[in-house]
This record gives structure tokens, C-alpha cells and sequence, in this order.
């Protein structure tokens, strides 16, 4: 069954493929730090989230979505067909490591992805769940190498990921030569601990900047959520 979300400017309809629209996947369209110009790469856009609001947000010449899922890659190809930007986005399935095998080293400028990150555990019954929330098919491991491979000098990636996995992301990026220049703790009420991180990870040694949010006060959405997400959502 085919189910659609509207958001502000465009519309994300999964044509059956069965991935979901996440908090964690808007969070982080909203918050990662884009470059106006160059080339924009979404690792795994699933129906492709992540490229539309990128493309929203930006004048990026060319935003990649690459996917490994035959069905998500064709829910997301027709998502960008059917959006004002069609021009910019392009959907390409392949497994971003051999898709690298024929990119130029150093030739991204922007890298967004909201990865796997059960590293263990029981899988999902469905397989497209199963690849999308599980390492198996993509480590952090080969994450990390990739975008060592693919970010120019002054790029980033923009990266979420819950809070245990993600200080592991980071401390493990050291050995590949990429620093965490910010990172955001995300907590759903101010009582309950950090469950997501937003990272940004980037080729040059910096002090790391440390953000907080907090996504509901006072029994609705905050201020700072409602700040970061309402060019997105409908009703913020």
C-alpha cells in the first residue's frame, strides 16, 4: 500500500517500498550544514528525504541520491520527478561503495546520511527494513571510509545516529582523519536522556561546537524544534 506525506514544499510518497518518514531523518535535513553551490550527496536516501530538503534548502548544482533498494530507488525517483526541483536530483541504485569506484576522490562537497545502526540484534522481518536499520550491508566501518574518500578538504557530512553509537562513530572517525566540528544531543523531553546525535564530521581538525534540543515542552513542541523544522512541516 502506498502511503504519501506532504510536507511544506513537496511531497514524499513511498509507492510501496515500505521506508518510513522519521523524526530522526527531518531532524537532520534541518540541521546539517549545506554549501549553496557544488555537489550534494545523500547516502541511502531510502524515497528520498534527505535530497528533496537539501534541495529545498539549497542552490546545489547537483544533489545525488544514491540507494540500494530497487523499490526505495524508484519511490525516490519519482518523488523528485514530481517536485520543483526536479532538474537537480538524480536517484542512483547502487551500494554507495562501488558507486564510489567510479566517482573522483575528493569531489564531494556535502554528504547527508542517516545510516544503519543496529550493529546486533534481532532483524527486522521485512528485508528493505532489515538493510536499512541494520549494519550488515553498510558498517560504520565503511562509512567512515567513504567519506574519507569522497569529502573535498573544506566538505562535511552531516550524520544522526543513536547517542551510544554515535560517540562511537566519532571517536572511531579520529583514525580516518575526520573531526566532529558539531555535534547535537537530541532528548524528546528534558526528563528523558539523550537518544540521537547529530554529527558533523569534517577533514579539519576543529573544536567540536555542542548543541542540545530538546524536541517537546511543556506537552508540545518546542521552540527550538519548531525553529529548525518549520520550513518542513505543515503545521509548525
Amino acid at each position: 500500500m502506498s502511503r504519501s506525506f506532504n510536507f511544506k514544499q513537496f511531497t514524499i510518497n513511498d509507492h510501496g517500498c515500505g521506508m518510513p518518514i522519521s523524526t530522526d531523518a527531518v531532524l537532520l535535513g534541518a540541521w546539517a550544514a549545506l554549501p549553496q553551490q557544488g555537489h550534494i550527496v545523500d547516502i541511502g536516501t531510502g524515497s528520498g528525504l534527505l535530497a528533496l530538503m537539501a534541495a529545498q534548502r539549497t542552490q546545489a548544482t547537483t544533489i545525488t541520491a544514491v540507494e540500494l533498494d530497487s523499490n526505495a530507488a524508484t519511490a525516490a525517483t519519482a518523488n523528485f520527478a514530481a517536485s520543483p526541483w526536479s532538474s537537480r536530483l538524480q536517484c542512483i541504485e547502487n551500494n554507495i561503495v562501488h558507486w564510489c569506484q567510479h566517482i573522483a576522490p575528493a569531489s564531494i562537497d556535502s554528504i547527508l546520511c542517516n545510516p544503519p545502526y543496529f550493529n546486533a540484534g534481532q532483524q527486522a522481518q521485512q528485508q528493505h527494513r532489515a538493510t536499512a536499520r541494520h549494519t550488515d550491508n553498510f558498517s560504520h566501518q565503511q562509512l567512515l571510509e567513504t567519506l574519507r574518500y569522497l569529502l573535498t578538504t573544506n566538505g562535511c557530512a552531516s550524520i544522526i545516529l543513536p547517542t551510544y553509537e554515535g560517540q562511537q562513530l566519532i571517536t572511531h572517525a579520529l583514525t580516518y582523519g575526520l573531526y566532529c566540528r558539531r555535534r547535537c544531543d537530541v532528548r524528546t523531553t528534558v526528563q528523558k536522556p539523550v537518544m540521537r546525535t547529530l554529527i558533523e564530521l569534517t577533514k579539519n581538525c576543529s573544536i567540536t561546537k555542542q548543541q542540545q534540543l530538546c524536541i517537546h515542552a511543556d506537552n508540545t513542541y518546542s521552540s527550538d524544534f519548531i525553529t529548525l523544522t518549520k520550513d518542513f512541516y505543515l503545521k509548525m
